[in-house]
């Protein structure tokens, strides 16, 4: 996926990282129009689930969607999101999250998109982020139509 953004810089897209909890669902449930979504972006991306799995139902909720699901455990999910990051290319990913877990990613990816889901958002994500969404669904339209992603991030 390529989008040229005036001031911002080309963006030559090649992987989607993910949260689970907080960003694709809500108190463990898949947002609804998620997994459709995913299914159309897996097309144009790789796309990657990274979480801890707060909830213990991703495999569940995402049975069926096109995408890798990488479980994380311990106390550093936030380096280990930054690695996974690191290790596929930070400067050809497009990150999504909404927790303090995911303030590297955001950082560090050369799109980050914060959304504020039902489960609330991190100050830390918030300030580490290149694009604000109000749900996952406008997250995602942003990158199925990226003019939206222009007219947000042109100089």
């Amino acid at each position: 996926m390529r989008i040229d953004i005036p001031g911002f810089g080309d963006l030559f897209l090649k992987h989607l990282l993910l949260d689970f909890t907080g960003t694709l669902s809500c108190k463990g449930k898949l947002i609804p129009g998620v997994a459709e979504r995913i299914n159309s972006l897996a097309d144009l991306l790789e796309v990657h689930v990274l979480t801890g799995d707060t909830y213990g139902v991703v495999k569940q909720e995402l049975a069926g969607v096109n995408c890798r699901v990488e479980i994380m455990s311990g106390t550093d999910i936030t380096q280990q999101k930054q690695r996974y990051l690191q290790s596929i290319g930070a400067e050809n990913v497009v990150a999504i999250g909404n927790g303090n877990n995911d303030t590297l990613m955001l950082k560090d990816a050369r799109l980050g998109i914060v959304v504020m889901e039902g489960e609330g958002c991190a100050v830390s994500a918030l300030l580490n982020a290149d694009i604000v969404a109000r749900s996952i669904t406008e997250a995602f339209d942003l990158l199925l139509h990226p003019k939206g992603c222009v007219a947000t991030l042109r100089t």
